[in-house]
C-alpha cells in the first residue's frame, strides 16, 4: 500500500493503532470517546452510528435499516437488520398503482436498524448498550451546530417532505431548515433514544414507542400493527465471498445489493480490465460496461433471498460472468438486458481496535431523510419500500412480511484469510459502483484508503445516464464520449458520488495498527489514536 498524498493534495490518512471513520466528526469523535473508555470497535460502531441519528438526520434516523460485517479477530460476520413490509401490504394493497410511492407512510417498512443495534452489542460488544448513547442523547438534549453539508441536505429536503405527517413539526424551525452553524435541538429525540436505551429496545418493537409508532400510523394513513414490529428480527448471515487478485471481497448476501459489485469485478477479470492503464478512458469504460450488466441481472434477479430464483453462486458463477463480459465492445458503449443464470440517504462508518476487531457497517432512510414521515419522539422512517416492484411474479414483487431490494452495502477485503480493510461508500446505486473502484484502486493501484477515497468518480446515475465529477481529466471524459458514452460532467459540489470512509491495516504483517480514509465530499472525519 502507497501511503502518498491523495488525489489533488487532500487529506491526509490517519494512522493509529484505533480508529474510528464517519460522516460526521461529532459521530466519530463519540466512537473515540467509546474506545477510549474501553469499549471495542463494535462498541465504537454502536456509539458512532447512535449519535449518526441525531446529529446527520438528512441521512438516517431511528426509523431506518442496518447492515454490517464484523471481523472478530478470527472469522467474518455478517448482519441484516433490514426491516419487512407489514402485513397489509398485498399487491392487491397496490392495485391501481403502477409504481411504488416514493415517499410517505406507503414506502414504510419496519424498520430494522434499532433490532441491529441490539444484536450487534450484545453478540460483540463489551460496555453496557446504554453508556453507548450518551453523546447522542447530549446532542438531542443542548444541541449541536449544524455543519454545512447536512444545512445544504436539511434546506433541499423541505419543498419535497413538508407536507408528510409529523415532518415540518419535527425537523423545522419557523418553516425553515436550520443553517450551517445554527444550534440545532431535539429533546424529543433524547427521550426516545433514552427509551430504548433503558430497555435494551424492548419499547421500540413491543413496548411503549412500538405502540405510540403504531397508534400514529393509523391515525396519519399508515397501516402498522403491533405484530408488524414484534415480528421484526434481525438475521446473522454468511456473507458473500468473492476473489478478485489476490484478495477477496465480502458482501452481505441479498436482499442486499453487494452482489452486484461482485458480479462487475467478475465481469472486468473476464475482460481483462488490467490491460488499460490506471485512469484511462479504456478501463473506466470497461467498469462502465461491467456496472451496466450487473445492474441489469440484478434488477431482474435480485430480491429478498426467500424469493430469489436463482442462486447468489450462479449470478456469480465465472463461466456466466464470462459470457456477460464477452457482451461487451472494447470501443464503443452498449445496453445490455439481463441475462439467464440457469444458463450457466445513506451513512457509512467503520472501526477497528488494536485487538484486531474491525466493523463495517451502514445505516439509512434511504432518500435523504426518507419517507419524510415523523412518528413522535423524533423517529424519522426510510422509505425503503419504493424499491419494491409492482410487476406480477417478479422475484421483488412486494408482499406482507418480505424485505425489498436494498441498496445499502457494507464491505471488508480480506487478504489470505486476514482482514485487510473495511470500507463503503454511501448514496443508493452509487454503492456499488463505488465499491469497484474503491477495490480497483486499493488492490490493482496500491493507494492507500485516503486516496482511494479521493481519487474522482463516475457513476450510472439513477436513469441510466453516465456522470462524472468534475475532478475527472478532460482526456478521460473526451475519451468516453468518443466510445459513444454521453457523459455529464458534474459541478464540483456535487453530492451524488456519495461519500466514503475506510479503515485498512497498516501492514499485512500487523494487527496491530490502522491507515484511515473519510471522504471530503460530506463533513466526514477519520480519527484515531
Amino acid at each position: 500500500m502507497l501511503i502518498s498524498p491523495p488525489f489533488g493534495g487532500g487529506r491526509a490518512p490517519v494512522l493509529a493503532k484505533n480508529a474510528v471513520a464517519s460522516s460526521q466528526p461529532l459521530a466519530t469523535q463519540a466512537g473515540i470517546e467509546v474506545l477510549q473508555n474501553g469499549g471495542n470497535a463494535v462498541d465504537a460502531a454502536l456509539a458512532t452510528a447512535i449519535t449518526l441519528t441525531v446529529v446527520e438526520p438528512t441521512m438516517n434516523g431511528l426509523g431506518g435499516d442496518g447492515f454490517a460485517l464484523i471481523w472478530d479477530g478470527k472469522k467474518l460476520h455478517g448482519m441484516n437488520a433490514s426491516g419487512r413490509a407489514p402485513a397489509a401490504w398485498t399487491p392487491e394493497y397496490f392495485s391501481g398503482k403502477a409504481a411504488m410511492d416514493l415517499i410517505g407512510w406507503n414506502t414504510v417498512t419496519v424498520p430494522g436498524m434499532v433490532s441491529g443495534w441490539i444484536e450487534l452489542s450484545r453478540k460483540f460488544g463489551k460496555l453496557p448498550f446504554a453508556q453507548l448513547f450518551k453523546r447522542a442523547i447530549d446532542y438531542a438534549e443542548n444541541g449541536f451546530p449544524v455543519s454545512p453539508v447536512i444545512a445544504r441536505q436539511w434546506r433541499e429536503a423541505i419543498p419535497i417532505l413538508k407536507n408528510q405527517p409529523g415532518f415540518s413539526d419535527s425537523f423545522l424551525i419557523d418553516g425553515k431548515a436550520p443553517t450551517a452553524g445554527q444550534i440545532w435541538r431535539y429533546p424529543a429525540q433524547a427521550k426516545t433514544l433514552r427509551e430504548i436505551a433503558d430497555t435494551e429496545g424492548e419499547s421500540f418493537y413491543t413496548g411503549k414507542l412500538a405502540q405510540s409508532m403504531v397508534d400514529f400510523a393509523q391515525s396519519t394513513g399508515g397501516c402498522f400493527t403491533m405484530a408488524d414490529f414484534a415480528n421484526n428480527q434481525t438475521e446473522w448471515v454468511e456473507p458473500l465471498a468473492f476473489d478478485y487478485g489476490d484478495y477477496t471481497l465480502h458482501e452481505i448476501p441479498p436482499n442486499g445489493s453487494g452482489i452486484v459489485a461482485q458480479m462487475a469485478l467478475g465481469i472486468l477479470q473476464a475482460a481483462n480490465v488490467k490491460q488499460y492503464p490506471a485512469n484511462s478512458a479504456q478501463r473506466i469504460h470497461l467498469q462502465v460496461e461491467a456496472m451496466r450488466i450487473a445492474f441489469a441481472d440484478a434488477y431482474a434477479h435480485v430480491s429478498d433471498a426467500s424469493t430469489m430464483k436463482v442462486a447468489t453462486s450462479a449470478l456469480l458463477d465465472r463461466d456466466y460472468l464470462a459470457s456477460r463480459a464477452a457482451l461487451i465492445n472494447h470501443n464503443q458503449a452498449g445496453s445490455y438486458g439481463a441475462g439467464d443464470p440457469h444458463a450457466g440517504g445513506t451513512v457509512y462508518l467503520c472501526a477497528a481496535d488494536q485487538s484486531g476487531m474491525m466493523i463495517s457497517y451502514i445505516q439509512s432512510n434511504f432518500k435523504g431523510f426518507g419517507s419524510g414521515v415523523v412518528a413522535p419522539g423524533g423517529i424519522a422512517f426510510h422509505n425503503r419500500g419504493m424499491s419494491f416492484s409492482l410487476v406480477d411474479g417478479h422475484p421483488n414483487q412486494v408482499a406482507p412480511g418480505k424485505r425489498p431490494f436494498h441498496t445499502i452495502i457494507p464491505a471488508f477485503l480480506t487478504k489470505g484469510n486476514q482482514p485487510a480493510m473495511a470500507f463503503g461508500v454511501m448514496g443508493g446505486n452509487m454503492q456499488p459502483q463505488g465499491h469497484i473502484q474503491f477495490v480497483m484502486r486499493f488492490v490493482d493501484e496500491y493507494l492507500n484508503p485516503q486516496a482511494c477515497s479521493d481519487a474522482p468518480r463516475w457513476r450510472i446515475d439513477d436513469v441510466g445516464k453516465l456522470t462524472v465529477e468534475a475532478s475527472m481529466p478532460t482526456a478521460v471524459v473526451e475519451g468516453l464520449k468518443a466510445m459513444g458514452h454521453e457523459v455529464t460532467v458534474m459541478p464540483a459540489n456535487s453530492l451524488d458520488f456519495g461519500s466514503a470512509q475506510a479503515i485498512a491495516l497498516l501492514g499485512e504483517e500487523t494487527k496491530d495498527a490502522y491507515i484511515a480514509g473519510s471522504d471530503h465530499r460530506r463533513d466526514g472525519l477519520a480519527a484515531g489514536f
